[in-house]
């Protein structure tokens, strides 16, 4: 069985977000799933995140969507709405389009956060969106043949 996977990811603060990408790369391997064959939509901030997904679920009958972005918090009240708001569109697209969409974006208190959670010594959430997209097609399977 082919399965097919895209990637959302932002680049505002892309030292974080492109070491999330590598994970997620990384992680495809151990499912044989070619790096090559995945598009990756940029964007410019975490927010834009479903937008970008919507357009890909819109062309293209996706088994899965992987966000991946990093929001951190800042001196102002930005962060909630941002965070709120990629939540929730992200979210929507899962109901409306009954497609998982993988919610890989980190909402860290700080840089040193986003980095143990990047593949620091704290965990690789790329590799944990990618492992989360997969488990997800799989019960989708199951459920189509009950």
């Amino acid at each position: 069985m082919s399965i097919k996977l895209a990637m959302v990811m932002s680049e505002f603060n892309q030292a974080i977000t492109e070491r999330l990408l590598k994970g997620a790369l990384t992680r495809l391997e151990h499912y044989k799933l070619p790096a090559n064959q995945i598009p990756i939509l940029r964007v410019p901030g975490a927010i834009e995140i479903p937008y970008a997904a919507q357009q890909l679920l819109e062309r293209q009958n996706y088994d899965a969507i992987i966000a991946l972005g990093a929001v951190i918090r800042g001196e102002t009240s930005h962060y909630d709405s941002v965070c709120q708001q990629v939540s929730y569109g992200c979210q929507r697209l899962i109901l409306d389009y009954k497609t998982p969409v993988i919610f890989g974006v980190l909402t860290t208190e700080n840089g040193e956060q986003a980095y143990a959670r990047s593949g620091g010594n704290h965990s690789d959430k790329g590799a944990e969106a990618v492992d989360a997209a997969m488990a997800m097609i799989n019960m989708k399977q199951r459920l189509e043949s009950v």
